[in-house]
């Protein structure tokens, strides 16, 4: 059987995730195991079916624990709008944006057909909790550039209402805030987080 020659970036990055020259060690002597990691998360019909706990996180702890926040974020976890809860388990159904024409990709519509499903507004919290819990590589799994989570808008400093929403691209593992007006449009590449339901553990 014919093997293809790894480059020294490949090379890098195995020795990386077996957690540098010691895991590598560890490997070869048969102590590590190297394991399929298991989905956190389901889809059924362009639906993303996953859950998160909450811990109690404040807002200035969230900008203190994540890597990469823009500015809009950042003014929505300092608000007085941003509650956290603590010990609570959310089921979150991610609506894909492909679910959606163009014209119904805005925000009201979005509302209105997961409303229509059953689901409901989510904690702002849980765009953190998601950003915390999912890398960018199980977010290009899902299919997925960002999550929209679509809870009640929180105002900036100049009275515009923002949705906090997870983002990916080459540079980061980001969480954003975008526009959360009515009328506020969405590309395809994303999908928008509502509640299936919550308990308290």
């Amino acid at each position: 059987m014919k093997y293809a020659r790894l480059d020294l970036g490949q090379v890098e990055a195995i020795v990386n995730k077996l957690g540098g020259m010691e895991g590598v060690q560890r490997f070869l002597r048969g102590e590590l195991e190297v394991t399929n990691p298991t989905r956190t998360w389901r889809e059924e019909d362009g639906v993303i079916y996953l859950s998160v706990t909450s811990d109690g996180t404040t807002g200035e702890e969230w900008i203190k624990r994540l890597e990469e926040l823009s500015k809009y974020a950042k003014d929505v976890l300092l608000s007085s709008d941003f509650v956290p809860t603590d010990g609570m388990t959310y089921e979150i159904a991610v609506l894909k944006g492909t679910l959606f024409s163009d014209s119904d990709r805005v925000t009201s519509k979005i509302r209105v057909k997961a409303e229509a499903r059953g689901f409901t507004k989510p904690n702002a919290e849980i765009a953190c909790l998601i950003r915390d819990k999912f890398s960018n590589a199980e977010l290009k799994k899902m299919g997925l550039y960002w999550i929209a989570v679509m809870h009640e808008p929180i105002k900036d400093s100049d009275g515009d209402p923002y949705l906090l929403f997870v983002f990916r691209n080459s540079v980061g593992s980001w969480l954003h805030a975008a526009y959360g007006w009515p009328g506020s449009a969405w590309r395809r590449g994303g999908g928008f987080a509502f509640v299936v339901s919550q308990v308290s553990t």
